[in-house]
């Protein structure tokens, strides 16, 4: 390499505003992540002089003005990137000029808040569950819930091998009710209600740290520079470091019984 800044090649594809650090992985580890002509390793390191690609395009050479979305998706619609095998995904949807990628997921049956960029530190910094970056939601269930139902989901459900952290829950009807989560498992709140014997019908996430759900469905904008700034500043002392014990909430008096399960609200 003819540049002594070198950096590892997840980084570099967050980096030039091409894709999360966590979808650049898969990226390589499908094998379409090719550096001067051969497939790398996980962990190559690479520099500008490198001529990196994937799917036999190159990338990196020129880098787009930060974008920043405020979406609010759809039921039916499915959070990746990868539209050569999902047909009804964000990217198509949006059909954004310029490359995007969103910041965490909502399941296919939910609706609601999710942000989208070509920045890829600000992805890596709000997915990191150990920032406490509060998440709320909106959620209906089959049937009438109660005191008991509230406490105990605030109080810690256990799923995916580890208990939920606790978190605020409040009662809004007879079968609706507001939670708000500093992690990610995967279908967090609805495995936490099926646990306790309840079917969500409705999930919508309404707010993402201090961005509220302000658009109707199907739609985006950008964020206010007002918005950016306060997000940032929320953002300043959060680490981009993966640490797995913390992003699970996972607790040694329960054994793991599987494999880690990916994030998704």
């Amino acid at each position: 390499m003819l540049d002594a800044n070198v950096t590892r090649i997840n980084k570099f594809l967050s980096e030039v505003g091409f894709c999360s650090r966590r979808e650049a992985d898969k990226l390589i580890d499908a094998g379409r992540v090719t550096v001067n002509g051969s497939v790398p390793e996980m962990g190559t390191k690479v520099s500008s002089a490198d001529e990196i690609r994937v799917d036999g395009k190159v990338v990196g050479e020129k880098k787009d003005a930060p974008v920043y979305l405020i979406f609010h998706k759809p039921v039916g619609i499915v959070c990746t990137t990868d539209t050569r095998v999902e047909k009804d995904n964000i990217i198509d949807y949006i059909n954004y000029p310029t490359r995007i990628f969103p910041i965490g997921r909502l399941d296919k049956a939910s609706e609601g808040l999710i942000f989208l960029t070509n920045d890829g530190d600000i992805v890596n910094k709000i997915l990191r569950a150990r920032n406490n970056h509060d998440k709320e939601y909106i959620v209906d269930v089959d049937k009438p819930i109660d005191a008991s139902f509230v406490k105990r989901m605030s109080d810690g459900i256990p799923i995916l091998d580890t208990i939920t952290r606790k978190c605020e829950v409040e009662q809004l009807g007879k079968k609706r009710f507001k939670i708000i989560l500093t992690q990610g498992l995967n279908r967090q709140i609805r495995r936490m209600c099926e646990y306790l014997g309840y079917n969500v019908t409705r999930l919508k996430r309404v707010r993402i740290m201090n961005i509220s759900l302000d658009i109707p469905v199907g739609k985006y904008r950008a964020f206010k520079p007002s918005e950016l700034s306060e997000l940032n500043n929320l953002l300043a002392d959060s680490s981009k470091v993966f640490e797995p014990e913390q992003e699970t909430g996972k607790k040694p008096a329960i054994k793991p019984s599987g494999p880690r399960r990916r994030r998704r609200n």
